[in-house]
């Protein structure tokens, strides 16, 4: 009986670490500014929704968005990169896993400016409305997804 209960334990937390490194959802690149707070916030909001989130501090923002090709009307304070895809600001999980589920041919989703409400940018109850773009290589932008205000 002894021998069930330390093979099944044993069982137990193998699958327990088997989870932890293989069951990670995608990972998210995030370039911000040392000096961010709600760039992190922001990760950790992706955190919660399934991605695992590697963030890099960086000095120079602007070279990165050209890097990455986010087209100036649609800067934020951060970008990221998931599955080949650029996100730009403060993004919904939601929204960047219905990206990845449908694959559009696009460069990637972008929120532009820090909308009041938007993840990172949580300020009680208050959203102002926005939009989600998704964005083409050319900087082509069209509407993903609307947020309104509440």
């Amino acid at each position: 009986m002894r021998q069930k209960v330390i093979f099944s334990g044993v069982i137990a937390i193998s699958l327990l670490i088997y989870l932890q490194l293989f069951a990670a959802g995608p990972l998210v690149t995030m370039y911000k500014d040392p000096y961010c707070g709600c760039c992190t916030l922001w990760a950790k909001h992706l955190e919660a929704n399934g991605f695992e989130v590697k963030i890099q501090e960086v000095q120079n923002m602007d070279q990165y968005k050209k890097t990455h090709g986010v087209p100036a009307n649609i800067r934020s304070c951060h970008t990221a990169v998931v599955n080949g895809y650029t996100i730009e600001g403060h993004v919904p999980a939601e929204d960047i896993h219905r990206l990845l589920k449908e694959k559009p041919k696009a460069k990637g989703l972008g929120v532009p400016g820090m909308p009041t409400g938007s993840p990172g940018m949580e300020a009680g109850t208050t959203r102002q409305a926005y939009s989600v773009y998704l964005f083409d290589a050319e900087g082509k932008t069209s509407v993903f997804r609307q947020y309104s205000a509440r």
